[in-house]
């Protein structure tokens, strides 16, 4: 239940939540193991119904769809590179901190960072439930919103779950999105070269 209201919390009171947040103390594998793995799931799986059942066409064009090989082998890597970034950037944060003047508890804890990477990761993961309909105009749209939506939680969460001035914060959060866009291209280049291995999308008609 716990888990529960911070993951409804983070889109009724995200102030009140990132300070309920940073007053508990759990473990890394509290953080990140209990949530990310399944939250992960939503947009995989709901990619994988979306690209072979349903399909999506550009214009007027006919319906597109993936087979269900090609789909899996795709959507199994997208799942481990979901996994992959939200830790490294959970990393970043907390390898930061000393950069910023954090000190105290929250130094210490090393799992503000990952806290602060899984809670904000949460509107990215939810929005995949769009990609059961993916047409190309709603997909980007329902996914610009939601990038939004988590850059302002980490733009607010920073300060609190860290205890630093809104200044610092500021910059420090600033630092953070760098690395979650580096991450994002990453991930892209990492698509393109399993692609060109031969691991791409089979397309039916």
């Amino acid at each position: 239940m716990a888990k529960l209201q911070h993951t409804l919390g983070m889109f009724i009171n995200p102030a009140r939540e990132w300070q309920r947040i940073r007053d508990e103390d759990h473990s890394f594998y509290k953080v990140y193991w209990t949530h990310v793995p399944l939250l992960a799931l939503i947009p995989v799986v709901c990619a994988y119904f979306g690209v072979t059942y349903q399909g999506w066409s550009i214009g007027s064009g006919s319906v597109v769809r993936l087979t269900p090989d090609s789909a899996l082998i795709l959507c199994v890597a997208a799942y481990l590179a979901e996994l992959a970034a939200v830790h490294v950037l959970g990393w970043y944060i907390n390898w930061m901190s000393q950069s910023f003047g954090v000190e105290g508890e929250a130094r210490k804890r090393h799992y503000k960072g990952t806290a602060l990477a899984v809670y904000s990761a949460i509107p990215m993961m939810l929005a995949g439930l769009i990609l059961l309909w993916p047409e190309l105009w709603l997909v980007a749209g329902v996914f610009i919103v939601a990038a939004c939506y988590s850059t302002y939680l980490i733009y607010q969460g920073i300060p609190i779950i860290m205890n630093i001035p809104k200044e610092r914060g500021f910059i420090y959060a600033s630092s953070v999105i760098t690395v979650g866009l580096v991450l994002a291209v990453v991930v892209m280049i990492t698509t393109v070269i399993v692609w060109s291995s031969g691991m791409g999308p089979i397309y039916v008609s």
